[in-house]
């Protein structure tokens, strides 16, 4: 596959693709905020599956949203990592949503979450051997033609892990990049999840993650529990601020990516706008010093 088109915005004025920028998740409590004040952000990213049905608000809200700002939309229902075929229906009603919106990114996560027809309420991990790899590219490959584009793959949070495995996430990640030419999402809240789910390093993690694939960044808050020996256990609930050892590990991963479009992610307990926005605001901050930091390299160099 060849890189994002963003030839065809007619239907959306000058809005470009998405800049390297921070930018939120869009969510309805937010709507007459954001088309009040036109907040200065880089873009808004949207669950696919909340706007596959045919009209109505939602679509009324994201297509007055969509005139003024970039778009980023992510998918959360195609079982890409599931061991049976996608749900064709699913991945037409996909398409539409892209179709209608034009948006600049497009992602979905190694996960699975459907089998035999029920669909479960979960992003539920793989076995990272050979034949999960065939599987997922196979899948990639089927949702990039009929997408006619690329997308990002987004590194998981795990809190098991198989017997089976044979691959680190970051080599399977790098295969099925090389592979498919798809991009890859890296998720650094997912990164510190895991990692300390599975007494992983997050900074070596983050070092060895293949940056030149990585098309978005998703930051995020956790909750915090214990397992049954009582050791910490985390889990990805969107439901609060990030915190410091996330952050430092997002700018470990900037001054290896240089400023990459960066989303807030917050689905649960959804704060007020200011709150959601400061975060956001922070986001841009590390950017900002990423690309600072890169200027004052090149010059020295120079």
């Amino acid at each position: 596959m060849g890189s994002l088109d963003t030839s065809d915005r007619s239907a959306f004025g000058d809005v470009g693709p998405v800049p390297a920028r921070a930018g939120v998740g869009l969510k309805p409590a937010h709507y007459d905020a954001i088309l009040g004040s036109r907040p200065d952000l880089g873009f808004f990213e949207v669950h696919a599956e909340n706007y596959m049905g045919a009209g109505g608000p939602p679509h009324r809200y994201l297509t007055a949203i969509r005139e003024c700002y970039p778009l980023s939309v992510h998918g959360v229902g195609l079982s890409i990592g599931g061991t049976g075929p996608l749900d064709t229906a699913h991945l037409d009603r996909l398409a539409a949503v892209v179709d209608r919106y034009q948006p600049g990114l497009v992602s979905e996560h190694l996960a699975w979450s459907s089998h035999g027809g029920v669909f479960f309420n979960d992003l539920l991990p793989l076995p990272l051997n050979q034949a999960t790899l065939d599987t997922v590219a196979e899948h990639v490959d089927q949702v990039q033609e009929r997408l006619k584009r690329q997308i990002l793959i987004e590194n998981p949070s795990t809190y098991v892990e198989f017997a089976s495995t044979t691959l680190s996430e970051v080599e399977f990640l790098e295969t099925l990049a090389r592979r498919t030419g798809c991009g890859l999402l890296l998720d650094v809240n997912n990164v510190h999840v895991s990692c300390t789910n599975h007494g992983g390093d997050a900074a070596a993690t983050i070092d060895a993650f293949p940056i030149e694939h990585v098309g978005e960044i998703h930051l995020a808050g956790h909750a915090i529990d214990t397992d049954d020996d009582g050791r910490p256990l985390l889990i990805d609930a969107h439901d609060r601020r990030i915190i410091d050892p996330v952050w430092v590990l997002y700018g470990r991963a900037l001054d290896r990516t240089g400023p990459v479009p960066t989303l807030i992610e917050w689905d649960n307990d959804v704060p007020d706008w200011p709150t959601l926005h400061g975060e956001a605001l922070l986001a841009e901050a590390w950017l900002r010093r990423s690309a600072d930091n890169r200027e004052a390299l090149h010059a020295a160099a120079g």
